[in-house]
């Protein structure tokens, strides 16, 4: 049997039940999807129209539909770190070398494809919905939600930023500890590639200096990296901007001579859980070949 989402609370004053699914944070969009494509909406047990009237102490249910797999995304199963899990997410540590999502060059061992396997072996009625992506080759913790309700919540924590992340690299260089606030946007001759440009999206990056040290003969800095936004490479951009690109980041002139991936790995994921309200943090450690670097 599937297992379906479903949401239950009650109410404190009389109210339209419309407007006490709202005040849960239930987009319109959602309200039709729950409407049209299978959802029910409950008031101590029978089915409700959103006109109803409901009164303090009466119990709301509310029952998601099933969602729809995402395009060309197949399930495949295999070995995930999971650091977190209830009904609403899913937090994993990911290795480098694995894609949040599938793309051209790389359609299949994804996290999406493993998580879906995952969702189906627990009969959970659900596509992936990632809160927040890492590039392939960057470790680290990674966020997902199980519900489009969810995604929905923490999509709107992200742009109000009430999600945080740390960081920690391994830069060319003797870095400082400053903040970076630069424009970034898609390079003219790239389709991947980006670059700080005035005409680009706001983009902001603390950087704080854990130590400096020699790698291969050469100065370079262990720093840890804040992001108060969430550009695309933003902190691979940054940190090339100011002259000390990410060792390992052959695309922002980075040096692969010791190691063939940028030196990232997010170790630190902080947000308030949108249902509980509880404040959840995570952490997790440098993998042994960027930790070996610092030796």
């Amino acid at each position: 049997m599937e297992n379906r989402f479903t949401l239950q609370f009650e109410v404190q004053q009389e109210m339209l039940l419309r407007e006490a699914i709202a005040l849960w944070g239930i987009s319109k969009r959602t309200l039709t999807a729950i409407k049209f494509d299978g959802g029910e909406i409950l008031v101590n047990g029978v089915e409700r129209n959103v006109r109803h009237v409901v009164v303090a102490s009466d119990i709301i249910t509310i029952v998601f539909p099933l969602e729809d797999v995402s395009d060309g995304l197949t399930p495949q199963y295999g070995e995930l770190t999971i650091v977190y899990e209830d009904e609403a997410f899913l937090v994993i540590d990911k290795p480098a070398y694995m894609s949040t999502i599938p793309s051209r060059e790389h359609p299949d061992g994804s996290v999406a494809n493993f998580v879906l396997g995952y969702f189906q072996q627990k009969g959970l009625a659900s596509t992936v919905h990632i809160v927040t992506r890492l590039d392939r080759d960057t470790s680290g913790l990674l966020c997902i939600a199980k519900n489009r309700h969810i995604h929905h919540l923490m999509s709107v924590a992200q742009q109000q930023g009430n999600v945080h992340r740390q960081y920690e690299a391994i830069v060319s260089g003797e870095a400082i500890s400053q903040s970076i606030v630069e424009p970034i946007g898609r390079k003219e001759t790239s389709i991947i590639e980006r670059e700080v440009r005035q005409d680009g999206q706001f983009a902001h990056t603390d950087v704080e200096v854990i130590k400096y040290g020699r790698l291969n003969g050469c100065n370079v800095s262990h720093v840890r990296l804040t992001l108060h936004t969430g550009r695309t490479h933003q902190i691979r951009v940054h940190m090339a901007y100011v002259g000390h690109p990410l060792v390992g980041d052959g695309l922002y002139g980075g040096d692969q001579q010791v190691i063939n991936r940028q030196a990232l790995h997010c170790v630190s994921l902080t947000f308030q859980h949108p249902l509980t309200k509880e404040v959840l943090s995570f952490c997790s450690e440098l993998p042994q070949e960027l930790s070996n670097l610092l030796k």
